[in-house]
């Protein structure tokens, strides 16, 4: 069996007297599709935050590919091959969506590598990008321009453009129609067939179960399930979760 791409160990995060996320164990292993799921205020950013370095854990460990994270920053996290896309989307408004992708090739990629991109593989890069997620013919066109579901693709491929090895995706199909949640799951799915390990954080419980190989539960900052997804929501304790005594 192979070694886990991500390892979370015992992590613990307070803010003052509240305990945000107490005893967080969990392993994903290169190649999965994990669901993250939780009542509201059950920690899932808390913990994203942990992991991506936007927030620091007082307890625990975050290792990635063996190592750990302690004291790595946001964009260091990034260019180790750890991105994640926003549940409110966050372009850069005054570019336009070729140039939304240039950034973390520049500064993820290039840095990473140490290998100084050509504006010919930039461009291509980007034209790739903005192919597989549908909005080839928008290339020059505004983030304003976008509809909603159009603006979950632009971030989609903003996390892409990094190169990842893991993509967090937060709540990516929020608000959006049925048909919209099946465009957003396929898309994920070929990003997974690409060599994307990805985890997924969805309130949408369709959505989930059909894209989670995995599925792990969060309730009041403690991880309470984690297994195949049919065996987890008969779990007695996650169907108290979500639907009381």
């Amino acid at each position: 069996m192979s070694a886990p791409l991500l390892e979370v160990e015992d992590l613990g995060k307070r803010f003052g007297g509240f305990v945000a996320l107490e005893g967080i164990g969990l392993a994903v292993a290169p190649g999965e599709r994990v669901g993250l799921i939780g009542p509201n205020g059950s920690g899932k950013s808390t913990l994203v935050n942990c992991l991506c370095g936007t927030l620091r854990n007082e307890t625990g460990t975050v290792k990635f590919e063996g190592i750990e994270l302690d004291g790595y920053s946001a964009h260091q996290r990034t260019r180790l091959g750890m991105a994640r896309s926003f549940q409110l989307p966050r372009p850069f408004f005054s570019m336009n969506l070729a140039d939304n992708l240039r950034i973390p090739l520049l500064y993820a990629v290039g840095a990473r590598s140490g290998v100084h991109l050509t504006a010919a593989e930039i461009d291509a890069r980007c034209t790739e990008l903005l192919g597989l997620v549908g909005l080839s013919a928008k290339a020059r066109r505004w983030p304003r321009d976008l509809t909603q579901v159009e603006m979950r693709k632009l971030e989609l491929a903003r996390a892409m453009a990094a190169e990842p090895k893991l993509l967090i995706a937060d709540e990516a199909m929020a608000g959006l129609s049925h048909s919209e949640i099946d465009d957003i799951l396929a898309l994920l799915v070929r990003l997974n067939e690409r060599g994307v390990t990805i985890v997924l954080i969805e309130h949408i419980m369709r959505a989930v179960m059909h894209f989670s190989q995995r599925l792990i539960v969060l309730v009041s900052g403690r991880k309470i399930a984690d297994g195949a997804p049919q065996e987890v929501m008969q779990d007695p304790e996650v169907v108290r979760a979500y639907v009381g005594e």
